[in-house]
């Protein structure tokens, strides 16, 4: 497979390429991303062969506005505080999916992964899809994240379909925040500090107080 290098102003050729199962590369506002279309069973195989990813571990979804997160989640009080506060960022809220999130998308758990992106580049071609994306770290598993297209490169090339030229804004990966049960939980430390996410869950009656 030859990996197709893109600009970002090819922005058209790029959802052309999603839309037909491709898997692609591109900066975002933590790090580099590697996504496909949602809704794509062959494509999301695809992405899991080319980083080499367990089977198990399934892949988060990238959206590009709040109403595709209600579309696709259980929104609790304390996801919806959170989602008000830091979607679009670097937070990855972890939901209990809906009914019509099917089980192949979610490696047959009851939970989904979802992100949304500041990077407007992101959140037109998502719009442009007309779709969430399903989107992972732009490396080979248990190697170092890419935050830079010749990084993406030496461990993608000729293992994804392309790639959108340039450099992520950072170099630290989403916080990821378990809101599916009764208590909240931090599954990764990133970007959005622990003081951060403690302070946004303050209940009305902390806020009186």
């Amino acid at each position: 497979m030859q990996t197709k290098c893109f600009e970002s102003t090819a922005i058209d050729a790029i959802v052309d390429l999603l839309q037909k199962g491709g898997v692609v590369a591109f900066p975002t506002d933590t790090v580099y991303g590697l996504g496909v279309i949602y809704g794509d069973t062959k494509a999301l195989a695809a992405l899991k062969q080319a980083k080499g990813r367990p089977d198990h571990k399934p892949i988060p979804v990238m959206i590009a506005s709040l109403d595709q997160l209600y579309e696709l989640a259980e929104v609790s009080e304390a996801a919806r505080k959170l989602a008000d506060a830091f979607m679009p960022g670097g937070l990855t809220l972890i939901l209990k999916k809906r009914a019509c999130v099917a089980d192949v998308f979610t490696n047959g758990c009851a939970t989904i992964a979802i992100r949304m992106s500041e990077d407007p580049f992101v959140q037109s071609l998502i719009q442009k899809c007309q779709k969430p994306l399903l989107v992972s770290s732009a490396n080979r598993s248990d190697e170092p994240t890419g935050v830079n297209a010749s990084q993406v490169m030496a461990q993608l090339d000729g293992r994804i379909d392309a790639i959108v030229m340039g450099e992520a804004h950072g170099t630290i990966a989403s916080t990821i925040v378990d809101v599916s049960g009764e208590s909240v939980t931090i599954v990764r430390q990133g970007v959005i500090e622990e003081a951060a996410i403690a302070a946004v869950l303050h209940t009305k009656e902390e806020e009186r107080q």
